[in-house]
């Protein structure tokens, strides 16, 4: 497995960590992918229209995946 694969395999493991916590408050958070050191994922229910997702993705969610690599810059959600 490349050093890609690997990160990505990171990615959707912490994500599913994350994920109960979203469900807690009515939310979900699925990844879409990893490119150009950046995290695309989606926002869904209560999460995809809060104010603060903002903060969720930039504060929350980019510093968890940080511990992962410091290589990931930027958590981007994807409005599909």
């Amino acid at each position: 497995m490349n050093q890609e694969n690997s990160i990505k395999k990171q990615i959707k493991e912490k994500l599913e960590e994350i994920r109960p916590f979203l469900n807690m408050e009515g939310g979900d958070i699925t990844f879409i992918k990893y490119e150009d050191h950046c995290v695309y994922v989606k926002l869904l229910g209560a999460c995809a229209h809060c104010i603060g997702q903002d903060e969720t993705l930039k504060e929350g969610v980019l510093s968890l995946l940080q511990e992962i690599s410091p290589e990931i810059e930027d958590v981007i959600n994807v409005l599909l």
